[in-house]
């Protein structure tokens, strides 16, 4: 009956919402692909009779953090097979791209039909989430056909929970389906006891973005990039990623005020969305600096003569404050996937979403290189990592364009203070990673579980601290 309910309620949603998504899909290009997954479940059939990880990430993040804890699965038992789904089109392309040998799919709607269609056509021994996704009709067909649920890297922020505390009694017997939840500290463990949870249903395995981060400057990933825009070693650069509108034109005015000092800086701004790095260029191009996106320059980098090439990236000359200067270009990066390989480029780097409201995007990618790291003073979403970082002395906040000046001003006069921060940054990445490997030994024992004879119906904790 609740499940009918919940059928109801979605289709209504969706016939309301329909004007606002055909929109978008004639108006900017989204959401036009994998409604056949979405509506109906018609995913492509397994046919392989193995084990089977269901594995569904949200969005970017949530398939970055994936990358360890299937390399750790492989490793711990190589013969399971996985399939990933995704919500978003960005986390599709990017599943695709970090796991080309893996079937990735559109997650069903939250409809009986769809979920029971992409069950049956894939047939999965476990269904995963990543962070925590909280569908109820998903969620209960897999509890209702013995598919344990299981949650990694679990986390609920204070606003999450302060909302599902005012439904706790209708979310309750939803969280209370899922087989086991692993979370990424002790506090985030007592919220979910406290919505229902037994103890023997969560345990703290770590935060896994500590985890798969690359660390070492020099890597193929970087080097091609660095190569594709003509950074030198010696080259200045400052990189400011995942970033809203408000703090890409923040940096660049950052920029502007900074090259008359150092003349070679370089500015490197990686949108959250790159849908909107178009509009952003022509912005750019209208306060009259010179500017050129990533997209641009893989042709570029094809052209034989590397004259032609490295011309892209001379400095050009531009009228600033009456007085005729010379600026780099301004690179900005509309490609999926290349954020984590920019910021081994940077001498100093600010990580977005932290000055509007959207709570902060991932600092931990810049962290671990080693990278002098700055955001702005709204991150809740990675509020324990923040807290680590500030009382070991090894990230800048800041709050305006004045503050991001000093500090890369900062980093480029004092590169003995600057190696200092970044180092004390990549020591409190280095001292969380791990959890990675708890969490695919926690999955693996679940498997386990469910190929014993004696299997409980609901799995026990094994003996992971974190």
């Amino acid at each position: 009956m609740a499940g009918l309910l919940l059928n109801i309620n979605y289709t209504l949603f969706l016939l309301v919402a329909s004007p606002w998504l055909i929109w978008r899909f004639f108006a900017n290009g989204k959401n036009k692909r994998g409604w056949h997954h979405k509506l109906w479940g018609l995913v492509q059939p397994r046919q392989s009779q193995s084990n089977c990880i269901w594995l569904h990430a949200v969005s970017v993040g949530e398939v970055n953090l994936l990358v360890p804890v299937l390399r750790e699965l492989k490793r711990q038992n190589s013969e399971i097979e996985f399939v990933i789904s995704t919500t978003t089109e960005t986390g599709f392309d990017l599943a695709q791209k970090r796991f080309p040998d893996t079937y990735t799919f559109f997650c069903p709607f939250d409809l009986t039909w769809a979920i029971k269609n992409t069950i049956s056509r894939l047939r999965p021994s476990m269904l995963v989430l990543a962070e925590l996704e909280v569908w109820p009709n998903l969620i209960s067909t897999c509890h209702q056909q013995e598919i344990p649920v299981v949650v990694i890297n679990g986390r609920l922020s204070e606003k999450s929970f302060r909302g599902y505390q005012k439904v706790r009694w209708l979310i309750q017997p939803t969280f209370k389906r899922i087989a086991m939840i692993s979370t990424q500290n002790e506090t985030y463990r007592e919220r979910f006891i406290h919505l229902g949870c037994n103890s023997a249903q969560v345990t703290v395995t770590g935060n896994v973005k500590f985890d798969g981060l690359e660390m070492v400057r020099d890597n193929p990933a970087t080097k091609k990039l660095s190569d594709l825009v003509d950074l030198q070693p010696d080259t200045p650069v400052l990189v400011a990623g995942s970033t809203q509108l408000e703090e890409d034109l923040l940096a660049v005015t950052a920029f502007q005020e900074l090259t008359s000092e150092f003349p070679e800086l370089r500015l490197i701004l990686v949108p959250r969305h790159p849908e909107r790095c178009a509009a952003l260029a022509k912005q750019i191009d209208h306060l009259g600096l010179p500017c050129i996106l990533r997209s641009e320059l893989s042709a570029a980098n094809n052209l034989a003569d590397t004259h032609v090439r490295q011309s892209l990236f001379r400095p050009r000359p531009i009228q600033q404050s009456g007085a005729h200067h010379e600026l780099h270009p301004i690179v900005i990066v509309d490609v999926i996937g290349e954020l984590g390989a920019w910021w081994g480029c940077a001498s100093a780097a600010y990580v977005g979403g932290s000055l509007g409201k959207r709570g902060g995007q991932n600092m931990m990618e810049p962290a671990a290189f080693g990278i002098p790291v700055s955001f702005g003073p709204n991150t809740v979403n990675f509020k324990d990592i923040v807290r680590e970082l500030l009382a070991n002395n090894a990230a800048r906040v800041i709050t305006d364009k004045l503050e991001l000046t000093q500090f890369v001003e900062q980093v480029l006069k004092q590169p003995d203070w600057a190696n200092n921060l970044g180092q004390r940054a990549k020591n409190t990445v280095i001292q969380h990673q791990g959890a990675s490997q708890r969490t695919s030994t926690l999955l693996c024992a679940v498997l386990k579980q469910l190929d014993s004879p004696s299997a409980n119906s609901s799995p026990q904790k094994p003996n992971q601290a974190a």
